[in-house]
């Protein structure tokens, strides 16, 4: 456990606490002020009081996190701004393929734009921010797809048969639930002009701390920007930088 020393002696003992209770699952006094190193008088202390503010709850001499870390961490996750955390990724995709990037989350039946970083190439692919995407066509709509329940896939998805956008659009849903198996295997998805005929586009998905998807970044560009011998580069960058977004929310 790292361990981190301030001028408030009294919110770093707190925090060693936390993080050995959280740690440990639950934990009694003595395993506390031994473990900790921590005096039995504020330990005594410091543990009252977190029960008192619902930090800590005691049941039958053991201590547990209590529901108010719960509430903070639900209001710290509610302050994020999920696309200033994606501009350092999502520049770092863009700066490292030339091609413009997206950010998307599932909006009811569709895939939704929330930012973008255009190409700085001459050629642009035409799209902006609030733009609807199919989900059985994009990758991204791929990647918000392939880790939820079947059954919440199915809502989403209700018709056997799925609209061809392309002559490469998956068509049916049996099908497209076997891409979407490829998808969690692998990690990412492919869009093979499958949503707009001579553009292609590589997403991967973005985690929360419960492991959920919760976004999806990606790259697309014109075909010939795309090519098959680039594909493996392409995709190790866009899964980089869901990475480096997901870590950012975790």
């Amino acid at each position: 456990m790292q361990e981190i020393t301030t001028k408030t002696p009294a919110i770093d003992k707190t925090t060693r606490i936390l993080k050995y209770v959280s740690a440990q699952g639950s934990v009694t006094f003595s395993q506390i002020h031994q473990n900790l190193d921590l005096a039995q008088s504020s330990t005594a202390t410091l543990l009252n009081s977190l029960v008192a503010h619902g930090f800590l709850r005691q049941e039958k001499g053991r201590y547990y996190l209590g529901l108010t870390l719960f509430e903070l961490g639900i209001r710290a996750i509610e302050s994020f701004d999920i696309r200033e955390l994606a501009i350092n990724p999502m520049t770092f995709l863009r700066d490292s393929t030339g091609l413009a990037c997206h950010l998307g989350v599932l909006d009811n039946t569709s895939a939704i734009y929330l930012a973008k970083i255009e190409s700085p190439g001459a050629i642009v692919v035409r799209s902006w921010l609030g733009k609807r995407l199919s989900l059985h066509s994009s990758s991204l709509g791929k990647c918000l797809l392939a880790w939820l329940p079947e059954a919440e896939i199915d809502r989403l998805l209700p018709e056997e048969t799925l609209e061809a956008k392309t002559k490469t659009t998956i068509t049916t849903r049996s099908a497209f639930k076997a891409e979407l198996a490829t998808v969690r295997r692998q990690g990412w998805a492919f869009d093979n002009e499958e949503d707009y005929e001579g553009v292609s586009c590589i997403s991967a998905p973005v985690f929360d701390q419960n492991n959920k998807v919760i976004a999806a970044i990606s790259m697309s560009g014109v075909s010939f920007q795309v090519p098959e011998e680039k594909i493996p580069e392409f995709v190790e960058l866009v899964k980089t930088a869901a990475n480096m977004l997901s870590e950012s929310i975790r």
